[in-house]
């Protein structure tokens, strides 16, 4: 640090380029914990990004250590002290540019490999890597060189000194247990899990549980015991959730959807823990849609094609159909879809709709959900409140009532022993497989010779010519997850080298590199207006950016 402290000395009084501080060699030492600082972006030479090392041996860690838990662990740990650091400059009268400022990612309640905390291993000595960005205060040297200098190699030592070994074992424990379940799950063919005592609703701002929420308590005829606890298992097949409004069925299936990730201890969810390929699917007007075939629910299309569907603008039941069906290209093995964000017509169609209208295009999802299942595979979890159409058709049916579930299975079929039987439909043809050309799939505007990549807080991506509107993919969990599906994507098109591109292989093998290698794999520095933390997203989210691109050339096989 004393050779840091000195490039601070040989500026010129209210000079605040600092550029210096990057070069030639940009690591500095405290006594064995590194600091190594590079750019934010290359014209903001005034908000360095800071990766503290810290050595393994300093907080009593073995190398045997589940890396994404400790750097998750890590990371939580270490943002009191940037709390504490920012109370020292805080300064209500005056901006962070005028002031200076510390910044760490603040982690939602997953536990998500990130490049704000990671492990690395150089020189045979294993390190805790934090990665901060600091605002260094305009035109005062003096300050810029205490906040680095001083300021921040003080607070790291009181990290050190606080490091609780304990907490971190028990959130290894918590996670092993958690995945124990997950593994018990995919054996005795159950596709969700949420444990009695649970805590699903979320407070104001969706940052932890709501206080004073009601526990979740499983009914006792769907009570299973995984591991040493118990609660309501959900099998794979159709289940339905249904009740009044206001009663906790979007609630259970918000919960549903986030435990496709594990969480911390405290989240209220930690033993909700739901299949790792699940997707929520919603009807999702006027997104674009490129060459697949939705015959399963759409049989035609006035002058169009439902075999190889395209459209830049999307009805409520074509982009339903074309959601599922991307879902199902992709692996998706669980369907979480609530009534609330669906297109009616897609669906029900009840017996005198079906009647009065004798040439109806659409083949409703009551007509297709056990099919799906017993097919393909596919289990739906469905939120439904307003119709009973779904009712036949499920597996299991489950009632909220003021937030406390109720198997009414029985009941509800009873109500359904009068029905008139169904009419047997074609059976579909569910797989597909779609792939690109390299035309036009690029970060370069046409005619241009930069790059363009921009990830807006108001739901959009825009790489090269796309601008992709993302704001119907509810798994996508951070600002965070979306900036690392930008750079991935920009990164896959720049790096290949063949015409036709088969995407889920190519975005597998860019995922597997980045768990390897680290999240940040991906990242540019080129790029002007990003935050610079970045959370390890699923094949999943990367496909569903990439199918809602409008310019793409899809090929179905």
């Amino acid at each position: 640090m004393k050779r840091l402290a000195q490039y601070f000395r040989t500026l010129q009084s209210r000079q605040s380029s600092y550029s210096m501080i990057y070069e030639p060699d940009p690591t500095y030492w405290n006594n064995d914990v590194a600091y190594s600082i590079e750019r934010t972006h290359k014209l903001t030479l005034d908000k360095p990004c800071i990766t503290i090392k810290i050595p393994f041996d300093r907080l009593g860690l073995d190398e045997t250590s589940d890396q994404v838990v400790l750097s998750d662990f890590g990371l939580r740990e270490w943002i009191d002290h940037i709390e504490a650091l920012n109370k020292l400059l805080y300064n209500r009268s005056r901006s962070d540019k005028e002031n200076g400022a510390f910044y760490c990612f603040r982690p939602s309640g997953v536990v998500l490999k990130r490049n704000a905390s990671s492990v690395e291993v150089f020189s045979e000595k294993w390190y805790l890597c934090l990665m901060i960005t600091v605002q260094l205060p305009f035109q005062d040297n003096d300050k810029a060189m205490r906040m680095l200098c001083k300021m921040l190699p003080k607070e790291v030592e009181k990290y050190i000194a606080k490091f609780d070994l304990s907490k971190l074992y028990a959130a290894y424990e918590l996670v092993n247990k958690q995945n124990r379940i997950r593994e018990w799950l995919k054996s005795n063919d159950y596709c969700a899990f949420i444990a009695n005592g649970s805590i699903l609703p979320r407070n104001k701002d969706n940052s932890g549980p709501l206080e004073g929420a009601l526990p979740f308590t499983s009914p006792e005829d769907v009570e299973v015991e995984i591991c040493g606890l118990r609660g309501m298992g959900i099998k794979q097949g159709v289940t339905v959730i249904t009740g009044g409004g206001y009663s906790g069925k979007s609630t259970l299936l918000d919960a549903l959807n986030s435990g496709i990730y594990n969480h911390i201890i405290s989240d209220g969810r930690e033993f909700v823990i739901t299949d790792q390929s699940a997707m929520e699917i919603s009807a999702e007007e006027g997104r674009s849609i490129n060459n697949i075939n939705i015959t399963p629910f759409i049989k035609w299309i006035p002058h169009s094609s439902a075999e190889r569907f395209s459209t830049d603008y999307a009805s409520g039941s074509t982009s339903q159909a074309a959601n599922i069906m991307e879902a199902i290209n992709v692996g998706c093995k669980l369907l979480l879809i609530d009534e609330d964000r669906s297109a009616t017509n897609f669906m029900i169609q009840d017996i005198k709709m079906r009647t009065l209208i004798k040439h109806e295009p659409i083949t409703p999802f009551t007509e297709r959900v056990r099919e799906l299942y017993e097919a393909a595979h596919v289990s739906s979890v469905l939120v439904i409140g307003g119709s009973g159409e779904f009712l036949s058709v499920a597996d299991t049916i489950i009632l909220m009532d003021n937030f406390v579930p109720i198997n009414v299975t029985q009941e509800a079929k009873k109500l359904c022993e009068y029905d008139q039987p169904r009419e047997r439909i074609p059976l579909a043809k569910w797989e597909i497989e779609r792939n690109i050309t390299t035309d036009r799939f690029s970060s370069y505007p046409q005619g241009s010779g930069t790059e363009k990549l921009v990830v807006s807080t108001m739901g959009y991506i825009i790489i090269g010519d796309e601008q992709v509107d993302v704001r119907g993919l509810y798994n996508i969990t951070s600002h965070a997850q979306l900036a690392a599906i930008a750079f991935l994507i920009r990164k896959i098109a720049i790096s290949n080298q063949d015409r036709r591109i088969f995407l889920h292989e190519k975005i597998k093998k860019a995922l597997e590199d980045m768990e390897r290698e680290g999240v940040d794999l991906v990242f540019s520095s080129f790029f002007p207006g990003f935050d610079r933390w970045l959370e390890l997203p699923r094949v999943n989210e990367v496909l569903s950016v990439i199918n809602r691109m409008k310019h793409l050339n899809f090929i179905q096989d």
